[in-house]
């Protein structure tokens, strides 16, 4: 039964996704995540009251995976606190254009945050997203690949590798901020075109190694240890 219902999940999500990607959010219906799932509209809401609600499913899945990203770059062997930001440099980005829905989703998570952070403002999100049981878990869950990333510069103190006396979640957070608005960014100098002398296609790696370049300038520690893994 339960693997049925996590099949039923997973069509509904997937078809959302899909046409999130293809109409947007907006522009979508339930019904027509129902149509494109092949399922009934009342089993579509059986399993999420409203658009709202699987808006937020689909961002808790996107931080899922997200945090996967992370934890993977985290687990590598071999890897010192620097090298691991200077991986998910590339890592970022290329999750972004893998699962675009997925990173907008997130993106669109944290500026969601910052309204519902002020109680001046909590009052303008809708009332059917803080109603979602899965924006409940979200609040709960959404700032942990940041911990992961956290872990990253921590470990990179530890090793030698990263400055002693850099704050690690002031410092990751400033690497995140950076990507982020490199994500936010791509727009616009798409559509720029001529007016701008820069190519979309070669800016990706441009950015890539200028900021991995001024990591090694700014938080690399002077004489960088290479610690030894364990064997185990």
């Amino acid at each position: 039964m339960a693997g049925e219902k996590n099949n039923k999940e997973k069509l509904i999500l997937d078809s959302a996704v899909a046409l999130f990607t293809s109409k947007g959010f907006q522009a979508t219906r339930m019904e027509d995540v129902a149509k494109n799932a092949g399922i009934s509209k009342g089993l579509t809401y059986f399993y999420y009251k409203n658009k709202e609600d699987l808006f937020m499913a689909l961002t808790k899945k996107a931080f899922d995976q997200f945090k996967d990203e992370f934890r993977e770059v985290y687990r590598s062997k071999g890897k010192n606190g620097l090298e691991m930001l200077s991986e998910l440099v590339i890592k970022i980005p290329a999750f972004a254009k893998a699962n675009q829905v997925y990173y907008d989703s997130i993106l669109n998570f944290l500026d969601l945050m910052k309204k519902y952070n002020n109680p001046e403002t909590r009052d303008q999100i809708n009332p059917l997203i803080l109603e979602s049981t899965h924006f409940q878990k979200l609040l709960e869950i959404h700032h942990e690949p940041a911990k992961i990333g956290v872990m990253m510069v921590s470990q990179g103190i530890k090793d030698g590798s990263i400055r002693t006396e850099l704050q690690p979640e002031i410092t990751f957070y400033t690497v995140w901020s950076m990507i982020i608005g490199y994500e936010k960014m791509m727009g616009p100098i798409e559509y720029e075109g001529k007016e701008i002398k820069i190519n979309p296609s070669n800016w990706q790696p441009g950015f890539q190694k200028l900021l991995q370049d001024m990591l090694r300038g700014t938080i690399q520690a002077v004489k960088p240890v290479n610690v030894q893994g364990s064997l185990f």
